[in-house]
């Protein structure tokens, strides 16, 4: 449902951190799916939106860019950007996400 160019699992990152890649287009509602970006303990310390660049209600594959600004953590230099498929209905048959590791450099 979701394929992602950058980061790729494991990479060194930095703010602001671009991220790319495409998506199928039911991942997306109004042409956005939230993301976040968290610490090795799993608190959050930057959220926001990547945006569908084209057609966006289709199945077919979407490409999407999106931008985090963060500040790196006092400790640890490892954690995950997580892209959560956009689920306005609410329905757990609907919720999908996806978990990339990272490195804070």
């Amino acid at each position: 449902m979701i394929s992602i160019e950058f980061p790729k699992a494991g990479a060194l990152i930095t703010s602001p951190l671009s991220i790319t890649g495409k998506a199928r287009g039911y991942w997306f509602f109004e042409a956005t799916a939230p993301m976040v970006l968290v610490n090795w303990d799993g608190l959050i310390i930057a959220e926001g939106y990547i945006q569908a660049e084209g057609e966006w209600m289709t199945e077919e594959f979407v490409p999407f860019k999106g931008v985090l600004e963060f500040e790196k953590p006092d400790y640890g230099d490892r954690g995950a950007l997580i892209l959560r498929r956009d689920n306005p209905s609410d329905l757990r048959r609907n919720d999908a996400a996806i978990e990339i590791p990272i490195k804070f450099n």
